[in-house]
């Protein structure tokens, strides 16, 4: 069973997804999206030990970027998006941060595969997190790793909206604080994730959460 609730509330309804796991080939899953984070990313304790800062901030815009096209294979072509956010709030800056983080900033998220017999164009996921759409909210953990922003994993991005901790858009799909509460019955009891402790909870839950993670 999945250790994140709304994976674990998904799999519990039957909604199960066929995804790209690794680059092996095409199995299914409960959540979402490709295996692997870039840091360590589930706890307030990794986010001031690996994020540049946690912005709530919502998406303006997207576009196409990295077109990949295959010569082989089901996939013709598969391109990423670039979504442009707007940052809304920053509850935690680190002292010295990598990068500094205007009033806007641009991100390279999940895009789109096309598959060659059909035509058919197929949103890709991030793994069991949001995708990160246009008319949603987001708190994210970012990192300035390799010349850009990035959330440091599954656990760094969560949906925020009306400023509500798990509200919103999640794995494309929009849910409740309700279906996630539904899904903490099926989550493992030791999940201690900043995401599940951040369940309905407002941004100075976060900020609090995050401050006394510094501290410690």
């Amino acid at each position: 069973m999945p250790t994140r609730p709304v994976a674990a509330f998904l799999a519990a309804v039957g909604v199960v997804a066929g995804v790209l796991v690794g680059r092996s080939g095409l199995e299914t899953v409960a959540g979402c999206g490709t295996s692997g984070d870039l840091y360590p990313s589930q706890t307030a304790k990794d986010w001031v030990s690996y994020a540049d800062h946690v912005v709530v901030a919502s998406p303006t815009g997207e576009r196409e970027t990295n077109r990949r096209t295959y010569a082989k294979g089901a996939v013709a072509y598969a391109m990423d998006r670039l979504v442009s956010f707007r940052t809304d709030s920053t509850p935690w800056s680190r002292t010295s941060p990598r990068h500094g983080l205007g009033s806007a900033f641009d991100m390279v998220a999940p895009g789109w595969e096309v598959y060659r017999s059909s035509g058919t164009r197929v949103a890709v996921m991030a793994t069991d997190a949001p995708r990160l759409q246009v008319g949603h909210t987001y708190l994210l953990a970012l990192r300035w790793h390799e010349g850009g922003w990035a959330v440091l994993g599954e656990g760094g991005a969560v949906p925020f909206d009306d400023h509500t901790g798990d509200q919103g858009e999640w794995c494309g799909r929009v849910l409740s604080k309700e279906d996630i509460a539904e899904g903490e019955r099926f989550s493992r009891r030791k999940d201690h994730s900043l995401e599940k402790a951040l369940l309905g909870q407002d941004e100075q839950a976060v900020k609090s959460a995050l401050d006394r993670a510094a501290r410690g």
